[in-house]
């Protein structure tokens, strides 16, 4: 059997929560901002050890995911008086910027959780804050099953009914992001009105199955895979009230798109790390090079630069948008304030998409064809790259900016900005 065939996903349900630590142990406080940012970068290198391999080897890193939950790094933005460091956007678009450096599919599977917090913070529900807050704080690792296939991107055909007491969901969602690592799985569906309603429901729930069956080119270890509801019962408690509307602006669409923006970030950095990993371990100068080994080689030099001067250019973007979004919440949420760190999300993420392609494909020229060799796996940089390029295509945010310099036009409210 060949390597690839072998990688391949098994589709098996998932039936069994594989994360080693139980939940409801004793945690370390979230504590500060600082001390949050030491314990990251005691764990990013444990994180980096392996990556490559498992990518290959497509092994779910479950332990992984706890270890970052239970070291408080979902619960930046949680603010001192529920318990929490009160970081700022920044803070977090900076830690994912490093985990994505390390592994972006890992980064990219913890979304969620940061979009639930913001949701929260721009919300009324006092007692969803004190209970998701706390949850989180806990350790407990939120997941999403919110999107379908069939009919236009973002339709939900998904439903939910009232039965007695309760409600039941019925529905099969996919692009589950992060779903097989978490406690809780957040989904969409309508109600008997049509109306979008949102709800969390805990794994293991009958009648909610987790498959692994995510087959894309890269990005194939975010557990964004199939989600099934059938006849899922859903408590009243949790329905989320206060489910922002996809008709208005808000402060949770953006952060999610500067999240993609921070893994292509991420990834432009780990294609750095690899290209000079390769030059200094690995490659030999071509026959008429002048240098006699890879890192004297002018072209050698200059790929690794060209490299490093697109990660730099991109990291700087997107901690530039963050800003804008810390602005805005700041400024209250204010629409003009909102509006423009769409527009500076927008921009950043269409340049971090291209710089993460860029800095890839030139992480080849560092190496002769040795550097294609399936072991060094130097093409899941620009394979994962390509993959969230994928989620929200960068013609439409370069265009909705240009919109905005040209005629001031405010970009859509829809989950793409």
């Amino acid at each position: 059997m060949s390597t690839l065939a072998a990688a391949r996903p098994q589709r098996l349900a998932d039936t069994h929560n594989p994360h080693p630590a139980p939940l409801g142990q004793a945690l370390p406080p979230a504590g500060s901002v600082a001390l949050l940012r030491a314990r990251a970068q005691a764990l990013l290198p444990q994180i980096a050890e392996g990556a490559a391999e498992r990518e290959n080897a497509r092994e779910l890193p479950y332990a992984l995911v706890r270890r970052i939950a239970e070291a408080g790094l979902l619960t930046f933005r949680i603010p001192k008086a529920y318990g929490g460091p009160g970081g700022s956007v920044h803070d977090v678009i900076g830690f994912l910027i490093d985990l994505a450096a390390v592994d972006s599919n890992i980064a990219q599977a913890l979304r969620p959780n940061y979009g639930v917090i913001d949701s929260l913070l721009a919300g009324q529900d006092e007692a969803a804050r004190q209970l998701w807050f706390g949850r989180l704080l806990g350790g407990h690792i939120l997941g999403n099953g919110g999107l379908e296939r069939g009919g236009a991107h973002g339709s939900v055909a998904a439903r939910i009914v009232r039965d007695g007491a309760h409600f039941r969901v019925n529905g099969t969602k996919y692009y589950s992001t992060g779903a097989l690592y978490a406690d809780w799985v957040s989904s969409i569906a309508l109600d008997e009105d049509g109306r979008e309603t949102s709800f969390f429901v805990p794994r293991g729930r009958a009648g909610m199955e987790l498959v692994d069956d995510f087959e894309t080119a890269g990005q194939r270890l975010t557990a964004s895979g199939t989600t099934r509801f059938v006849d899922t019962v859903v408590h009243a408690e949790e329905v989320r009230s206060g489910f922002f509307s996809r008709e208005r602006r808000n402060a949770v669409t953006p952060l999610f798109q500067l999240i993609l923006a921070a893994v292509e970030a991420g990834i432009a950095r780990n294609a750095l790390t690899d290209a000079v990993h390769f030059a200094q371990k690995h490659a030999r100068p071509i026959r008429h090079s002048s240098a006699q080994v890879s890192v004297d080689d002018p072209y050698v030099r200059e790929a690794v630069g060209q490299i490093a001067a697109q990660a730099y250019a991109a990291e700087a973007a997107v901690l530039r948008a963050a800003d804008a979004l810390d602005a805005a919440w700041a400024d209250q949420l204010s629409e003009a304030a909102l509006t423009q760190a769409s527009v500076e999300v927008a921009q950043a993420q269409h340049f971090a998409v291209a710089a993460a392609l860029k800095a890839s494909e030139l992480a080849f020229d560092v190496g002769g064809a040795s550097a294609t060799d399936r072991r060094h796996n130097l093409d899941r940089h620009w394979r994962n790259a390509r993959t969230v390029a994928n989620h929200n295509p960068r013609q439409w945010k370069a265009a909705a900016a240009g919109a905005w310099h040209l005629k001031g036009e405010a970009p859509p409210t829809s989950g793409a900005f």
